[in-house]
């Protein structure tokens, strides 16, 4: 049946949790081109026959041309959920740039596609620049916090750091009160947690 594999694909993203990544399916994605390829040499094929018979595309309607129209309506469905898939998938690795700092983490950086990493690290960048630009953190919480300090603890050896108000050793197991602002970058790459009560 027309257009099935590309209908897995889709199935396959809004099956997985809002937000969460599942790893890019390369398989079926070239399975679904395999596809489009073959739908637009189908149609070419039947709209030349129609060209040689003389058929007018507009008043003929015989096999050739409900044919010719299958193929192209399953070709238009099929790149509609290539598109559907890759700009899921890209909102998502937007969003990331958000709460990740450059360095995306292993576990879902294997999720990617190599145009998708590409895709992450040139956000980033442009994210990065133009918050270095305003000299503004808009990663930020929206929401102002009650205390500008967090206890957390460290999960990571990090060593000693400069934060914006004064040095500290980052050892692992410590447990220290930090600003907010210096602490998210460090939670959001998982070497952190914040403490609460």
């Amino acid at each position: 049946m027309y257009g099935r594999k590309a209908y897995q694909l889709v199935k396959e993203f809004t099956n997985s949790e809002s937000g969460q990544l599942t790893g890019f399916n390369d398989d079926l994605f070239a399975q679904v081109i395999e596809d489009c390829k073959e739908h637009v040499l189908k149609l070419q094929s039947l709209l030349r026959k129609m060209q040689e018979e003389g058929s007018d595309n507009q008043t003929t309607k015989n096999a050739d041309h409900f044919g010719a129209l299958m193929h192209h309506l399953a070709l238009v469905r099929n790149k509609r959920c290539l598109m559907a898939y890759m700009y899921n998938r890209a909102e998502v690795v937007q969003n990331l740039g958000w709460t990740v700092d450059l360095v995306l983490p292993v576990e879902i950086e294997e999720k990617l596609s190599v145009s998708e990493k590409e895709y992450f690290k040139s956000h980033s960048k442009t994210l990065k620049s133009y918050m270095s630009d305003l000299d503004i953190d808009l990663a930020v919480d929206m929401v102002p916090p009650k205390d500008p300090y967090i206890k957390v603890r460290v999960l990571e050896e990090i060593g000693n750091v400069v934060l914006s108000d004064q040095s500290a050793n980052l050892t692992r197991f410590a447990i220290l009160f930090l600003r907010r602002t210096d602490a998210e970058q460090y939670i959001s790459q998982g070497k952190m947690e914040e403490l609460t009560g």
